[in-house]
Formats: structure tokens, sequence, C-alpha cells
């Protein structure tokens, strides 16, 4: 039991790491048509979760949430960004990537490339309907300008970020995809 709690820890630490690691770099921002970018932030809180399940993914999402509120008050990257200090935005709809993440894969790893597939996406699409929602709710932003928001960014970083979780995943517990396996991923 004590290694299973230290593993949960370590896990949950080098996931909040790599969130913070890949928003302070900008790495975790890949640039995408029109001058916007997709992210990629959701995934180390969708993998935490399917490694450890989903209180580490929502311990990860809220890292992540705290840190995306931190930046938007001390360093934004543009005045879109400053609505990202309202928690509401920024911290609560991440709370959810892992643990939604988590049941998807609970429903299909008898199917492991597929689970960890749609596991990826669901995370991904999370964040972006509950964030873009929020901003709808509080009436940031019409309706009309989010709902291509969700096409033009949301699908293409859930695609991302279903090929990067199966990639990370499947290489960590040595899952088999086509003919690769493990580190040959």
């Amino acid at each position: 039991m004590p290694q299973e709690r230290t593993r949960k820890i370590v896990i949950t630490a080098i996931m909040s790491a790599i969130a913070i690691f890949l928003g302070l770099t900008r790495w975790g921002f890949i640039p995408w048509v029109g001058g916007i970018s997709l992210t990629i932030m959701p995934v180390p809180a969708i993998i935490g979760a399917i490694l450890e399940g989903p209180i580490v993914g929502a311990l990860i999402g809220l890292i992540f949430g705290i840190f995306s509120m931190i930046q938007a008050a001390v360093a934004p990257n543009g005045p879109g960004d400053t609505i990202f200090t309202n928690p509401l935005i920024s911290v609560l709809p991440r709370l959810f990537i892992g643990p939604v993440a988590w049941l998807v894969w609970q429903g299909l790893k008898r199917w492991p490339v597929v689970g960890l597939i749609v596991s990826g996406a669901a995370g991904s699409l999370t964040n972006t309907l509950l964030v873009l929602g929020m901003i709808g709710i509080l009436g940031l932003y019409p309706w009309e300008v989010i709902g291509p928001v969700v096409v033009a960014n949301g699908l293409p970083e859930a695609g991302v970020s279903a090929f990067i979780t199966l990639v990370v995943v499947a290489a960590w517990k040595r899952i088999q995809v086509g003919k690769q396996t493990g580190s040959k991923l």
C-alpha cells in the first residue's frame, strides 16, 4: 500500500511539472492556422488519470488550472488571456479533465488502443467544452464566436491529445499498437 501511495504522489508531481513546463516554455501550444494555437496542456492530466486514477488526474488538472490563472495574471500573452484570471474559467474546468479521461478509459480498457485514443480525445474535449462553455455562460464572448472555436481548435486538439496519450501510455504500459510495443512506439 505505501508503494502505491508513493507512486501516485510521484506520478502527480511529474505530470504536474510537465504541465507547468509546457506552459512556461510555450511548448504546450502548437501553432495552428490563423495565428491561433492548439494546446496539449491537458495531456499530463489525462495520462496521470489513466495511469493512477481520477483523483490524480483531478490534482494535475488543479495544478494546471492554478498555473494557468497565475500565468494569465503575471505574464499574459495577449488581451484575451486576462479572462483566465477568473478561477471559474482557468481552474474549475480543468478539475474534470482527468476524471472524464479515467471514466472513458475504464469503459474501454478491454480495447486498449481504442480506449487510449478515445480517453485522450475525451479529456481534451472536456477542457475545451468546459472552458469555452464557462466563457459563454459568463457572457465574456458571444456563443457565435465560441462555436467555431470548438470546431477549429477543439477537434484538432482532441486529435493531437489522443495521439500523444496513445503513444505515451502504450509505451509506458507496453501495450501493442500494430506491430510495435513499448519503447519502439
